[in-house]
């Protein structure tokens, strides 16, 4: 029983050193990049991963010269949404939803406001000072500023 169990443990760490191993695309590959932007009047020019994740959890509620921060969200239905909300909130974007539905439920909170596509979060953050949102690496960001995300 024990020889058989020890084969089967080291036919699994062979197959995953093999998937390892294996050139091609990486998992970076993979996912589509994105932009966090800003109205152009915002003085803040980068931020940490965990600056911008206490924005959309909205536990960081103003920026830091007192300016409401107004942090905007797109569809969970649009790949980069859970690209976003893994890279910066280290969680799926099913996952954040469930928390914000516990926060309603409770009365601690409301998510980020949700905007139908890229374009409504562009003109979102063009017309408010606070605004900051996320879209799809390659959009026409006329209007907005990027800022630069530090680890």
């Amino acid at each position: 029983m024990r020889t058989h169990i020890s084969w089967i443990y080291v036919a699994v760490v062979l197959a995953l050193v093999a998937t390892l191993a294996t050139p091609g695309r990486t998992a970076a590959q993979d996912v589509p990049e994105f932009d966090v932007i800003v109205h152009p009047d915002n003085p803040v020019t980068s931020v940490t991963r965990n600056e911008l994740s206490q924005m959309f959890f909205k536990r960081t509620t103003r920026w830091k010269d007192g300016t409401l921060a107004l942090p905007v969200d797109l569809p969970r239905s649009l790949q980069v949404r859970d690209v976003f909300s893994r890279a910066v909130m280290n969680r799926a974007a099913d996952a954040i939803a469930a928390h914000w539905q516990q926060q309603i439920f409770s009365g601690r909170g409301v998510p980020p406001t949700e905007l139908e596509s890229e374009l409504r979060v562009i003109q979102y953050v063009r017309d408010h000072v606070g605004a900051i949102g996320y879209v799809a690496k390659g959009t026409d960001l006329s209007g907005v500023r990027i800022l630069e995300i530090r680890p």
